[in-house]
């Protein structure tokens, strides 16, 4: 391979590609966040949420942990909490996943109840979106991974959030994950509920050792050896 050439970008795209670390709120862009605010915008001039595209400039990408969770995941929850724009930004997701290649996705995300949505319409709606992608692309197979949010979830919100991904097998749910801000919470609270998600054939992918308040000797044990990700 000669080094000296330049990558040609059509072929590196065109390349069928797998992806199996996706969120999907960390997977909106900053354009279709700003297409919800401003149709948000449009219905409500008092929408107390400032446009994305003014708040994260398109191009800034030098966002710091802290910054992250305080702003950009803060605003995705803030604008994305109806069904429209959930189902808004799902579609938005996976258009953008299909235009880079991919032909094997997975999706995680925290079944988040809002007021006027329930977890149940959460998955569904998510759900409904893959399927009907899937059904008109026939190009990308796509898979729901439901997350368990380590920072404000307890132990009964973690099993609730298992017994769904149970349920909805045959739909489409592969797994289950712990993810969230890694400078919170304690894993060890929700052993039970993933070996129930492996004992009920569910694959378990972990978030460890992301900053130095997530490495500890204690934590890494505890996920590593006591809920045997498969």
């Amino acid at each position: 391979m000669d080094d000296s050439k330049p990558v040609d970008q059509r072929f590196t795209k065109a390349l069928p590609k797998i992806e199996l670390h996706a969120h999907l709120s960390g997977s909106i862009s900053r354009q279709c966040l700003h297409e919800i605010w401003k149709r948000k915008k449009e219905q409500n001039p008092n929408l107390d949420v400032e446009d994305p595209l003014v708040l994260m400039p398109p191009g800034k990408v030098d966002y710091t942990l802290e910054k992250f969770f305080s702003t950009f995941s803060k605003l995705t929850y803030q604008l994305c909490n109806d069904l429209d724009s959930l189902v808004y930004a799902t579609n938005s997701v996976l258009e953008d996943f299909l235009g880079d290649g991919v032909v094997y996705l997975e999706l995680r995300t925290i079944p988040r109840a809002s007021p006027g949505i329930t977890q149940e319409q959460y998955i569904n709606s998510v759900l409904d979106t893959t399927e009907k992608f899937r059904s008109k692309t026939k190009r990308m197979s796509v898979f729901l991974i439901l997350a368990i949010d380590r920072g404000s979830m307890t132990a009964a919100e973690a099993d609730e959030i298992v017994d769904l991904a149970i349920e909805n097998r045959s739909r489409g749910v592969v797994g289950v994950d712990i993810c969230g801000n890694p400078t919170k919470g304690d894993v060890s609270i929700y052993k039970e509920a993933f070996a129930k998600a492996k004992a009920n054939g569910l694959g378990i992918t972990l978030h460890f050792a992301e900053t130095t308040a997530s490495a500890s000797t204690s934590e890494l044990l505890t996920l590593l050896s006591s809920f045997f990700p498969a």
